[in-house]
């Protein structure tokens, strides 16, 4: 009897970060054990597009998918697996136990791909539905962490329509948040996709623009002249664990996506240089965030000091973060005791872990 699990790693996607995703992946997939785990790969194309078959990485990487196979996992909690279509019928190609998402940006870490594994019944690593809208969009989250009290950069939200209707408006309210420096953002992606440092008001112009390319809500923020990025690992459902914080130290005018994925500049500093009660307090501040966004499974906090004042900031929650070789989250918790292999599988055991939790919800109410 074969009692492997069947694992699903899904990669690939409909976002800005479809490359960064096939980064991850490919790393995530040189780890795991398949003593333990019957592992199917599924790739999404950047037109949504799912696929199975040989070599799956390779040619999703290359956009050559003519001798791959549709694949479809329906949104109804009955036989949970991955379907393909025979004689113009849909058929079950493979049972599923848990999918590990190593997806990035929209429509992959935004909730609406968390949502299609709630309907289809079936555990999943990660954040739910919840975390991942709110810690995905900056502007929301922000919110919530002012709410909690925990210290953030001075923000506001613009949408795409203000932006097309009077950009002259939005400079001036923009401009009203601080002094240059500073950053324009699209609220829903990461890996620094879309991100402008601005130092000037045609900066801002140019920012805005680019922010409004990949999303309609735009988040504009104070920007440190000197500031030192600081990350910790949050690993976890209910009782969340805090890993070692970690500094990246870019050698860019910030830590941008060439630096991050294609020119490999970065110095990246574990353990931070930071006094002990220093590195306890991000801790602290990384799992009361992680609770307060109803994180699951694992995140990335990252965080920003100013090295003129010294001061916290708190700068967004990543629930799906890197998992390349160069990633931080595998590398802080590696530091922190945790080997690569070991982290995925103590991920694929919290998805279960969070699957039985859910199947303890009464899902019918008659008086």
């Amino acid at each position: 009897m074969d009692n492997k699990l069947k694992l699903a790693i899904i990669y690939g996607g409909r976002s800005g970060e479809h490359e960064v995703s096939l980064m991850s992946a490919r790393s995530v997939l040189s780890v795991i054990d398949h003593s333990k785990f019957d592992v199917l790969e599924i790739g999404i194309t950047r037109q949504g597009v799912w696929l199975i078959g040989e070599d799956l990485w390779s040619k999703l990487h290359q956009e050559t998918y003519d001798d791959l196979t549709p694949a479809y996992l329906l949104p109804v909690p009955k036989n949970p697996g991955i379907y393909i279509k025979k004689n113009a019928e849909l058929v079950l190609h493979s049972e599923l136990d848990v999918v590990f998402p190593v997806m990035h940006g929209s429509y992959s870490e935004d909730g609406t791909l968390q949502g299609l594994f709630e309907l289809a019944d079936i555990a999943y690593v990660g954040a739910g539905v919840l975390g991942s809208a709110v810690c995905m969009d900056k502007g929301v989250f922000k919110d919530i962490m002012t709410a909690h009290h925990m210290p953030t950069l001075p923000y506001r939200v613009f949408t795409r329509s203000q932006v097309e209707e009077d950009m002259d408006k939005c400079m001036a309210l923009a401009e009203e948040i601080a002094s240059y420096p500073l950053f324009t953002k699209p609220a829903n992606l990461g890996s620094s996709v879309g991100i402008t440092k601005c130092n000037s008001r045609s900066d801002l112009i140019e920012g805005f623009i680019e922010a409004a390319r990949y999303d309609r809500r735009i988040v504009v923020e104070e920007g440190i002249q000197n500031a030192r990025e600081i990350e910790v690992s949050v690993l976890g459902n209910d009782d969340p664990t805090a890993s070692i914080p970690g500094e990246i130290v870019p050698r860019d005018v910030f830590y941008t996506y060439k630096e991050k994925y294609i020119n490999d500049t970065a110095e990246l500093l574990i353990p931070a240089d930071l006094p002990d009660e220093v590195s306890a307090q991000l801790q602290e501040m990384a799992i009361k965030a992680y609770r307060a966004t109803d994180c699951a499974g694992m995140a990335r906090v990252d965080f920003l000091i100013d090295r003129n004042t010294n001061h916290l900031y708190l700068s967004e929650i990543n629930t799906i973060p890197g998992f390349t070789k160069i990633s931080m989250y595998p590398k802080l918790w590696e530091a922190s005791g945790l080997s690569y292999p070991a982290l995925i599988e103590k991920l694929i055991e919290l998805a279960l872990e969070r699957k039985t939790q859910r199947d303890r919800i009464e899902r019918e109410f008659r008086s």
